[in-house]
């Protein structure tokens, strides 16, 4: 098992990518954390992890808001002892283009997007540092990587700003043993996709755009941070990792 014995801490794991990131770990070995707004929606993930025999527990977090990780971290140090891994998952996006976006949603997405992880990494740092060690993974996407013509720029600005993070962060923290990488998905196939491609120009022009010709499976992207989060990749820090078919090899 790769993760035997790893406690990880997933933001946004109630559902979709984030869910399946946790029951991908939990398959692995580790404890996962699933943290998440949605406290009613992240006790039944957990409960749908540990039926399947893996180790779970859910946890409500807003990663908007400082004293609620203050709150997530010491929790988890407490009961748990340690964090190994932090998966900064959570995220939103807005598909108005930045001339007709309100200021306020511009600060909506950055605060989930840049802030969340941001203050994700200041609070689970210190304990990682504490244990010797850890890895990151931040979830980016191609749009932290290209100007992508399909999305708003609201979220590609906010995504650049999670890819250099990530680097940065990669730096300064190797010396403790810290690793913190990106992974950058091309469109996934989740619930929030197939809402979106109901109108049939809107999934040919996301298919069309994919050398390989499909989408991003949840599982295709929970097995790259699964890689990541492990010590497969012991060597590997600040890298970008595209999960995106090909896409941004154009």
């Amino acid at each position: 098992m790769r993760l035997k014995d790893k406690v990880a801490l997933i933001t946004g794991a109630a559902m979709g990518i984030g869910e399946e990131i946790a029951r991908r770990f939990a398959e692995e070995g580790a404890l996962v954390c699933i943290a998440d707004m949605n406290e009613k929606a992240a006790r039944e993930a957990a409960e749908g992890i540990r039926r399947s025999g893996g180790r779970a527990r859910a946890l409500r977090l807003d990663v908007t808001d400082e004293a609620s990780w203050v709150a997530a971290a010491e929790e988890l140090e407490a009961e748990e002892g340690r964090v190994d891994i932090l998966v900064n998952n959570a995220g939103i996006t807005k598909r108005q283009p930045l001339t007709e976006l309100p200021v306020e949603d511009f600060d909506g997405i950055m605060a989930v997007n840049v802030r969340g992880p941001y203050l994700g990494i200041k609070h689970i740092v210190p304990i990682m540092k504490r244990n010797g060690g850890g890895s990151i993974v931040n979830m980016s996407s191609i749009c932290g990587l290209i100007g992508h013509k399909y999305s708003g720029e609201s979220y590609i600005v906010s995504k650049g700003a999670v890819t250099l993070m990530t680097k940065a962060v990669a730096v300064k923290y190797a010396a403790h043993n810290i690793r913190c990488n990106s992974v950058h998905p091309s469109t996934a196939d989740t619930a929030m996709a197939r809402e979106l491609f109901k109108d049939p120009a809107k999934k040919k022009e996301r298919l069309d755009e994919i050398p390989l010709g499909r989408l991003a499976s949840t599982r295709d992207i929970a097995n790259a941070a699964l890689f990541l989060a492990s010590d497969e990749a012991s060597f590997i820090t600040g890298v970008a990792l595209p999960v995106d078919g090909g896409l941004t090899a154009y």
